[in-house]
């Protein structure tokens, strides 16, 4: 009874975070493939002209001062990192990473599905030491719009497989996260990290002394997030350990606590970003132009090696280790799904959008890299959906089926 309980919980919760992202998901096509019509059309200059519009001081000199692109991809993503924090934070304290038994399998899947996309990039640009800094575009998974693209299937596609690919997408979070924090920042401001992290365990002190109100943790979280900025690492990063620090009170079967603040919090940012700040960022970081683009250039090292990678690596990274742990014994298949089932979602899982454009960004600087790791990202990303969808869509649930012939 209690175990049935708790199950129910848990998918409630499931169900509602499923439901925003899906929504969320398809506003941000809608968003990106505005941003690929105007950049398109005769208001590109204005487009490209509003993104780089000065509307703020300079608030480090690495930056330079801040732009309406700026203060999207430095400000608004810090509250997406917020919230992919705290989402983290919740499935491995009380959901559905909370053991052992349920993280073996989305965990190996998810770290095959960055380690061989990353490889498939890297033998695709060859020794180019001016793309290699790149590995990491292909390795990432876009939760928004992959679940998105599985909301359009409806019922056909069993729970198992959703809950499957939140997971795995969760997990990938994790691992770009670290990407962006060991990878992808240049030289360190001693002190200014050393503030951040006094910063930090201020927030940490706070939670270890029950304080359960929010506001003293958005204040901090904001002073973590300059002191971050002026450290050298990516902003974003405060967004993940701000959210580390957030109180959490266990709701083992029963809904979410009124007065657990990370609760609160998560509640509160899940539409904010779903339908803003996510598709804000589509729409700034999308838009390429296509004008003179010739085939060879759509098969250049860099373009080519991000679509391979999240295509091909994808796929062959998440299908493969999760058919290795399920014959092994270690894990078990999502149940109600067959095997073509599981191989559709492993190729959703090749939508890197919003994650794999952030860090093109921080990979590459110069417009006409910016443009490649673009195409590359939509190429890979729009492949990955048509043909997971496609999959999807037309293979059966095999034990379902079996079921209904009894």
């Amino acid at each position: 009874m209690f175990e049935t309980t708790k199950q129910h919980a848990k998918a409630s919760t499931l169900r509602a975070f499923l439901s925003g992202e899906a929504a969320g998901g398809i506003l941000l096509m809608a968003a990106a493939a505005l941003a690929m019509i105007i950049a398109n059309s005769s208001i590109a200059e204005s487009y490209n002209h509003y993104l780089q519009l000065v509307i703020g001081p300079e608030l480090t000199p690495k930056l330079g001062p801040m732009t309406i692109h700026l203060w999207i991809n430095d400000g608004l993503m810090a509250i997406f990192f917020l919230l992919v924090g705290l989402e983290i934070k919740r499935e491995f304290v009380d959901g559905h990473l909370s053991t052992w038994a349920d993280r073996a399998l989305p965990m190996v899947a998810a770290a095959a599905g960055m380690i061989v996309p990353a490889i498939i990039y890297l033998t695709v640009v060859g020794g180019d030491p001016a793309l290699q800094r790149g590995w990491a575009i292909p390795a990432a998974t876009d939760i928004a719009f992959a679940i998105g693209v599985l909301a359009l299937l409806g019922s056909r596609a069993p729970a198992s497989l959703k809950l499957f690919l939140t997971t795995v997408a969760i997990v990938d979070d994790m691992g770009a996260v670290a990407i962006i924090a060991l990878f992808y920042t240049a030289e360190l401001n001693i002190t200014a990290l050393t503030a951040a992290g006094g910063i930090w365990l201020a927030m940490m002190m706070l939670n270890r002394f029950r304080v359960y109100t929010l506001w003293p943790y958005l204040i901090l979280a904001a002073l973590l997030w300059y002191a971050t900025l002026l450290s050298g690492v990516h902003a974003t990063i405060a967004g993940v350990m701000a959210a580390f620090a957030i109180p959490f009170r266990r709701t083992i079967a029963a809904p979410d606590a009124e007065d657990s603040p990370l609760h609160r919090l998560e509640h509160a940012l899940v539409k904010p970003v779903a339908f803003l700040i996510v598709p804000i960022f589509g729409f700034a970081n999308a838009g390429v132009s296509l004008a003179g683009i010739s085939l060879a250039a759509l098969v250049a090292p860099l373009p080519l090696g991000i679509a391979m990678g999240l295509f091909l690596g994808k796929q062959l990274g998440i299908f493969t280790s999760v058919w290795i742990v399920v014959k092994l014994g270690i894990a078990a298949r999502p149940s109600h799904a067959s095997w073509m089932q599981v191989y559709g979602v492993a190729l959703l899982c090749g939508i890197g959008f919003t994650m794999s454009l952030f860090i093109g960004g921080l990979a590459f600087t110069g417009p006409d890299q910016i443009d490649d790791v673009k195409i590359g990202v939509l190429m890979g990303s729009i492949l990955s959906a048509i043909i997971g969808y496609l999959i999807l869509r037309f293979s059966a649930p095999q034990k379902v089926m079996i079921e209904s012939t009894i």
